[in-house]
């Protein structure tokens, strides 16, 4: 289950050209991906049986492209050229998050251009752990409403809202009801949080897909939230949620308040598709892409090596 991707399947997908001249004809020296996953072997396992099932919160066939052990997996993004990335966890239930922090941590120490990442569950503990994970330097949270099935603001993560918004530690914040609806999801339960607390600095996962133009509206009117482009204007969610084409210059207007995001390796079709897809946005110019693929990133999280993909990807 953990690594079955075939050998010649694995070369055509991990090919790093296509991706590679897409930011080499930006003069960008790589790329940053703000929503990659990296977890602990059991817990991805369970992940990819979920998705190979076309689970209820899946909702339809998603194959996994890049299925693979963990060191193939993290080669393939160098190669790709990505600077920078993270390991978006997240738990399901009570009693995991701190445990998935412990385990990111480790992954973060071993793994430089990993940003150190943690997340957190409504229960007793949250606001002991989450202190903790920022004190020994956690760089981003991920807090998934959709899959945990909480309410963003129950009481129990005050604490942590509160901690973090102090820390001014960016949140990847799954919040819209795509690719299905939960019992929280959607635009309502974040602008309620942020009515809590304003100096939140949250990423709004997937661009808010499929209430693409309420959480628009979010970004636009509170200056810490972002979007991340994950999986948005690909084939494969256009099929289903599309981008609406009314709402084009607004994005094309926050451009500096999104970053790019891919899934990896969650993703039903090669990496380059994302970054091609963000290209033919109509309306979209190279400055555009620049801040989206690198800039907005650095801005947010410092400088990344630029020698790093050459050094720990392909020449």
């Amino acid at each position: 289950m953990h690594c079955c991707t075939d050998h010649d399947t694995w070369s055509a997908v991990a090919d790093p050209e296509p991706v590679r001249k897409i930011w080499r004809a930006l003069g960008l020296p790589g790329i940053v991906d703000v929503h990659t996953h990296f977890m602990p072997r059991q817990v991805m396992d369970k992940v990819w049986r979920y998705f190979d099932s076309a689970g209820p919160l899946i909702g339809r066939p998603w194959p996994i492209t890049y299925r693979a052990d963990e060191q193939r997996r993290l080669q393939a993004l160098r190669d790709f050229g990505v600077l920078r990335f993270d390991s978006l966890v997240y738990p399901h239930k009570p009693d995991m998050a701190a445990w998935l922090n412990q385990w990111a941590r480790s992954f973060a120490d071993a793994t430089p251009d990993c940003l150190a990442t943690a997340t957190f569950f409504p229960e007793p503990d949250a606001g002991r752990y989450v202190a903790d994970a920022i004190q020994t330097g956690t760089r981003i949270f991920k807090a998934h409403i959709q899959v945990g099935q909480y309410d963003p603001t129950d009481a129990l993560l005050d604490p942590v809202w509160g901690a973090i918004a102090e820390a001014g530690v960016p949140v990847v914040l799954h919040a819209g009801s795509g690719p299905t609806p939960g019992r929280f999801t959607g635009p309502d339960p974040v602008r309620a949080l942020l009515r809590k607390f304003p100096r939140l600095a949250l990423i709004i996962a997937h661009m808010g897909m499929p209430e693409y133009s309420e959480f628009l509206d979010i970004c636009a009117a509170h200056d810490n939230v972002r979007l991340d482009t994950t999986m948005a204007f690909t084939a494969f969610i256009d099929e289903t949620m599309p981008y609406p084409a009314s709402e084009l210059p607004r994005v094309r207007d926050l451009g500096h308040r999104i970053l790019f995001g891919s899934d990896f390796p969650n993703i039903p079709y090669p990496y380059g598709e994302a970054l091609t897809a963000l290209t033919r946005i109509d309306g979209i110019d190279d400055e555009w892409l620049r801040k989206v693929l690198h800039d907005n990133a650095v801005a947010l999280f410092g400088a990344t090596d630029p020698t790093a993909a050459a050094d720990q990807g392909v020449k």
